[in-house]
């Protein structure tokens, strides 16, 4: 079964980049097959990652809650779903993604998701790597995807606010019972007068901080995606220098 690496942070931290550049160096490292998963409705991974999503989860949910007679005939829904999930799977150089979409309309997709859950399963077992971009709240892992995680890696900038946006997400963690073997904090733009008590102090291992990146920002900008970073940026040497923890198998 694959490593599971699982990046959570409230919005506008950098948890999308993060887990794009963990992408990108355990790609690098050669250290195996690797799936992207795009948990956050946002699904902005895929951009960050150079590829254009076609079908996401999300949509193929909403369509076969909507129009239950396109299961084939001879086929079961769960057979349908799970060729359909797996079919929308994208391929990146060096990575498959795979993009969970926005939320559900209303209705009842409880037998839908727990068919997902199976699926996920299914695809996790075919990697080595498997990296979910999570929403800050976490509900798409625990309804959809895993409740387990080997790794599980907080994202949150210098802020008051950010830090609080941390804990609160530590605490998810044990309410929605999600069994984490290790727990890390990262401090994306910290700024020089950043005090990494602050960040000790949350009750959880403290990897360290990646500083601002201009070549990041300049990326965004003109749209182009993080997988085209120079590897020589500042935010991917400090990664490779800190971030050794995040994907080592144990």
């Amino acid at each position: 079964m694959g490593k599971i690496i699982a990046f959570a942070g409230k919005g506008g931290t950098g948890k999308s980049t993060t887990a794009a550049l963990t992408i990108r160096l355990i790609r690098e490292k050669k250290l195996g097959s690797i799936l992207a998963v795009d948990a956050d409705p946002n699904s902005n991974l895929g951009e960050l990652l150079g590829i254009d999503v076609k079908a996401t989860i999300g949509s193929i949910l909403e369509d076969i809650g909507s129009s239950p007679d396109k299961v084939p005939a001879g086929m079961t829904k769960e057979r349908f779903i799970e060729y359909e999930v797996q079919s929308s799977v994208e391929e990146g150089s060096g990575f498959d993604l795979l993009t969970m979409g926005r939320p559900e309309g209303p209705g009842c997709y409880c037998y839908v998701n727990n068919v997902l859950r199976n699926v996920m399963a299914k695809l996790i077992k075919d990697y080595d790597y498997v990296v979910i971009d999570n929403e800050a709240g976490l509900e798409h892992l625990s309804r959809k995807t895993t409740k387990n995680a080997d790794t599980f890696v907080i994202i949150s900038d210098a802020s008051v606010i950010g830090l609080k946006a941390a804990k609160r997400i530590i605490g998810l963690i044990k309410e929605l019972k999600i069994s984490v073997k290790d727990r890390f904090l990262l401090i994306n733009r910290p700024g020089a007068d950043f005090d990494k008590k602050k960040a000790e102090s949350l009750g959880i291992e403290y990897l360290g901080a990646v500083p601002f990146d201009q070549e990041i920002e300049r990326l965004s900008l003109n749209g182009i995606p993080l997988i085209e970073l120079d590897e020589h940026s500042a935010s991917l040497d400090h990664l490779r220098k800190i971030g050794e923890k995040i994907w080592q198998r144990n």
